[in-house]
């Protein structure tokens, strides 16, 4: 047998030993039945039933038990109005719009194979760096994640096309199966992701601040796997040698290399001296502008971005109108009369429109009316001439807003155009043909799938649009790229609707399955139990966070990401309000921590789906094996997150003030 079905059948053994010894079952209370349940439907799902109906019909069976025990005559017909109620309140949810529009933008740029040359590119820009593949197979599998977000898709292909170079250029099998698979996870963090709306969905947080979160989180974890990866490269050569040179050979165009051999092989000298009359060595001057702009668009691009942060550091002050504005206390309305006035000591008129004068007092003027008196004793106060500061404000503060002109720019401004600049002239300096090949490869394949991520999370981050509409947005722009790309076709459309609609379906029926199971819990009270076990420890907030993410930890062994959320968020949630922690900065930690249920054994499906394409040679326990230390990696990051919560909370702070 197995290593991975031993296992899971000790784990299920040791459940269900400790529900048979620990569970009195001659005075069962609801409260046990709900205990009962949650262990039952662990059981279940790893023998292999369909979760979400699974959790639909142990639901029914034990709202149904729950209801029988308050009226037996009404229990069939509560329970069949609670399946219909919460199934209805689940498709009414709009954040659920927002699935399979991400969803189907993932599988339409799948299938537009866009990662093939993107993989190559940025492979050949890193082939410098210690472990230039397994880092490029990172990075490749980050920019995937970020555009799909589809785990299996982003595995799959990155087997399929990093795997055998990296097998091939001598690198570890473990090293490489443990890139591959930690890599293609992150898309479960980085946005636009699946998890984050149904943890959006099922804590009641927004899953637009969600979004804002987890983004310096995933960099984060994607930079700690780099990191790692180069470490070991460069300390174990051996299990990740750099690339021959042969291998790093860009083959240039013929007009390219004629004016690299005849004037110059660096870019930016040799096509401008090449545009001096004869010396264009036999190259038409249409076809040398055209590259020159391509080599000038990184200079223009950062010039710009420059000239977009000079204009708003200069920018003059924005002056706020206060004309008509009254000072607060100032009450326009007219003022009592004094005591000599009215020959009544002490009471004063109330501020009230349609109050009659206190009797003996004399009426007052219209003139009076309008205005605020002074009082006794004092000195008058000449009228404000028309267009004059208000009282208080000296003429030159009035004008000088209107005539303020453009700030100085800080010093800070001129340092950083500084770095720039000289940043800029050593990249031409070191700008070769070779080097414009791969950045000609890099606009084809990296950009239009950057400027299609930066249309989706920007639109939702800074709240031009809400997920759904962001969602929609993507789903056009991946048409768009397939089309330019020239891989879509009818075939492509309905292989990726088909998924869609499956994927989609999957996600919306563990939802009704969810909360069917939820109601049916809170019934029998497992809930409560839960709550006042938690209680009675008397654990510290940090106790409780770390109490909570173990639990998520050794949950993601045996389960899969979707069941933890929908079955046992809805047992956490409750929780966090006695210990105040936000439940958004929760959900950052639950994220990181549900990585390990794709990379921990015996489920681990990124192993599964990796052996499915994988050499024959490579084994499940060499996958398993790799995937350890990037596990190790994740516990880091999550040690990280709950120690500097600002990784997590500063943009969300930042753009929702």
């Amino acid at each position: 047998m197995r290593k991975e079905l031993r296992f899971g059948f000790a784990l299920m053994a040791i459940i269900l030993i400790s529900v048979i010894v620990f569970m009195p079952w001659g005075h069962l209370t609801n409260g046990h039945l709900g205990l009962l349940m949650l262990a039952l439907i662990v059981v279940a799902i790893m023998m292999g039933f369909p979760t979400a109906f699974t959790l639909m019909g142990m639901g029914m069976i034990f709202a149904w038990l729950a209801y029988r025990s308050v009226n037996p005559d009404l229990a069939v017909q509560q329970t069949l109005d609670l399946m219909v109620q919460r199934a209805y309140g689940v498709m009414t949810n709009d954040v659920l719009i927002s699935i399979p529009l991400f969803v189907f933008m993932g599988y339409i740029v799948e299938r537009a194979n866009l990662i093939e040359k993107l993989f190559k590119s940025i492979h050949l820009a890193m082939a410098r760096i210690p472990g230039s593949l397994a880092v490029a197979t990172l990075v490749t599998c980050a920019i995937f994640a970020t555009a799909t977000g589809i785990i299996g898709a982003v595995v799959t292909l990155m087997g399929l096309l990093a795997l055998p170079p990296m097998l091939r250029a001598g690198y570890d099998v473990r090293v490489s199966a443990g890139v591959i698979t930690a890599g293609g996870t992150l898309g479960i963090l980085i946005p636009p992701s699946v998890l984050l709306i149904v943890y959006g969905a099922t804590a009641g947080v927004s899953v637009v601040q969600l979004y804002a979160g987890a983004f310096f989180p995933g960099i984060m974890l994607a930079s700690l796997y780099v990191g790692y990866v180069i470490v070991l490269a460069k300390w174990k050569p051996r299990l990740a040698p750099p690339l021959p040179m042969e291998e790093r050979v860009v083959p240039l165009p013929e007009a390219n290399k004629s004016i690299a051999q005849t004037i110059s092989h660096k870019a930016l000298p040799g096509l401008l001296r090449a545009l001096k009359g004869r010396r264009n060595v036999n190259v038409p001057t249409g076809k040398i502008l055209r590259q020159l702009i391509i080599v000038l668009l990184p200079g223009v691009f950062w010039l710009g971005c420059m000239g977009v942060i000079y204009k708003s550091v200069t920018a003059p002050p924005e002056v706020m109108e206060t004309a008509g504005l009254v000072e607060m206390g100032t009450v326009m309305a007219p003022s009592a009369p004094s005591q000599e006035e009215t020959g009544a000591p002490g009471v004063e008129e109330p501020v009230a429109e349609g109050v009659q004068e206190p009797p003996g007092a004399e009426p007052t003027s219209p003139t009076q009316a309008d205005s605020v008196q002074e009082p006794p004793g004092a000195e008058p106060t000449p009228a404000q001439p028309a267009g004059k500061s208000p009282p208080g404000v000296t003429e030159s503060h009035a004008e000088a807003g209107a005539n303020a002109g453009p700030q100085s720019a800080p010093m800070s401004f001129w340092i950083g155009l500084g770095v720039v600049s000289l940043f800029l002239v050593w990249y031409y300096w070191r700008f070769t043909f070779e080097r414009l090949e791969v950045f000609k490869m890099l606009l084809s394949s990296f950009f239009p799938l950057a400027v299609l991520i930066l249309a989706v999370l920007g639109s939702i981050v800074f709240g031009l649009a809400t997920p759904t509409e962001a969602a929609a947005v993507g789903a056009l722009g991946g048409f768009v790229l397939a089309a330019l790309y020239k891989r879509l076709n009818l075939d492509v459309v309905k292989e990726s609707v088909f998924l869609t609609a499956k994927t989609s379906a999957m996600v919306c029926w563990l939802f009704v399955g969810s909360s069917i199971f939820s109601a049916a819990f809170a019934l029998l009270g497992g809930q409560e139990i839960i709550e006042h076990w938690v209680l009675s420890l008397n654990m510290t907030p940090t106790q409780f966070m770390l109490l909570a993410q173990f639990i998520i930890f050794i949950l993601g062994w045996p389960l899969e990401w979707t069941e933890i959320i929908v079955i046992f968020m809805p047992i956490f949630i409750p929780l966090l309000a006695h210990f105040n922690i936000d439940p958004l900065f929760f959900g950052l930690l639950v994220a990181l921590n549900l990585q390990t249920a794709f990379l921990s054994p015996p489920v681990a499906m990124a192993a599964f789906y990796l052996k499915g394409v994988a050499p024959p040679h490579v084994s499940l326990n060499q996958i398993f094996a790799g995937m350890m230390p990037f596990m190790a990696i994740q516990v880091l990051a999550i040690f990280l997150l709950y120690w500097f919560p600002q990784i997590g909370l500063w943009l969300p702070s930042i753009l929702y003030k």
